[in-house]
């Protein structure tokens, strides 16, 4: 695969001041970084198609393109700078530099770019208290390189484009399934303004907060809690056509161990000192865990999540039988 190179080679390598040390909650945790925008636009290199040397659209002109994009839709905001998470790092070198042994590179003969890429806007203005939690309107996507042939000849490529909200207190994302498009084929950055636009149009903030809200009322008793741990550890080993009889479930394993330990430690969300829990604390450990996703993932399992656990709000709701609270 050959390389668009970028026509500034010098410090093409992380500095201190590009990845932000914070010790703060990120939106996703596994195997990621956070770097700025103008990192990305000065110091990564951008792959091309391999057969007709086509450029892809690059991390940065994704995220500015969707920045200036939710500037217009809301003009009297001040969204935040973008939250921008990356992995899986691809390394290079400058055409100079063939042939020299890898411990010798100078660090202006070093090029990167990175795999996958997700990242966050928040818009502070649309702020809602939901169950004693701030909540932040925000706008956010993912790329990920590997789901592209990039061998191949240019042809339309994909991206995910999601707005819900974020938990200020733990920065969890909350995505409905009107607010997340999984799949969008672009073949250009234009295309990317109607995709938004759409999204945004057909996103109804004022159900998926009325939704949220109602998670509380409803709760869990620490055997029907355990019942359900068992139940969703079950569900990842039944045959194939056995699990498509119950409602899906992307959590992995380690990730439920996660819900589990939340469930008694976790300072915001864990039980109530009887061992029940509601159901948006059940939400929140369920978002929490799923920060472990890689990027190409991460976002699906968020929805996935919330449409789980409106499952058991319904179940509960209308004492009907679901297979994860029922014997």
């Amino acid at each position: 695969m050959e390389l668009i190179a970028n026509n500034n080679t010098q410090n093409m390598v992380l500095s201190h001041t590009e990845v932000v040390n914070n010790t703060s909650k990120n939106f996703i945790e596994a195997n990621t970084e956070k770097v700025s925008l103008e990192h990305l636009k000065q110091k990564c290199t951008i792959p091309v198609f391999a057969k007709d040397n086509e450029s892809t659209i690059s991390h940065f002109q994704f995220i500015n393109e969707t920045f200036e994009m939710i500037k217009s839709q809301f003009p009297d905001t001040n969204p935040n700078p973008p939250d921008i998470r990356v992995s899986h790092v691809v390394k290079g070198r400058v055409p100079s530099a063939i042939g020299k042994p890898a411990k010798e590179l100078l660090e202006n003969e070093k090029t990167i770019y990175y795999e996958r890429c997700a990242f966050v806007i928040e818009i502070p203005q649309f702020k809602q208290v939901i169950n004693g939690n701030e909540l932040a309107l925000c706008v956010g996507g993912v790329r990920a390189y590997n789901q592209e042939n990039l061998y191949s000849k240019k042809s339309l490529e994909k991206f995910k484009i999601f707005v819900g909200y974020q938990n200020t207190v733990c920065t969890n994302l909350c995505i409905s399934t009107d607010g997340f498009t999984n799949e969008i084929r672009i073949g250009s950055i234009l295309d990317l303004n109607q995709n938004i636009e759409n999204l945004l149009n057909n996103y109804d903030k004022e159900t998926h907060l009325k939704t949220m809200e109602s998670m509380s009322e409803f709760s869990l008793t620490e055997n029907q809690f355990a019942h359900l741990i068992g139940k969703l550890r079950m569900h990842q080993h039944l045959d194939k056509l056995e699990q498509k009889k119950y409602f899906p479930v992307t959590l992995n394993d380690s990730q439920l161990s996660s819900v589990l330990k939340d469930y008694y430690g976790c300072n915001n969300f864990k039980k109530n000192d009887d061992g029940s829990i509601n159901m948006w604390n059940l939400y929140n450990l369920f978002t929490e865990a799923n920060k472990s996703s890689y990027i190409d993932s991460n976002f699906e399992r968020n929805v996935n999540t919330y449409q789980f656990v409106n499952h058991l709000v319904e179940s509960i709701k209308n004492d009907s039988i679901s297979w994860y609270l029922h014997n």
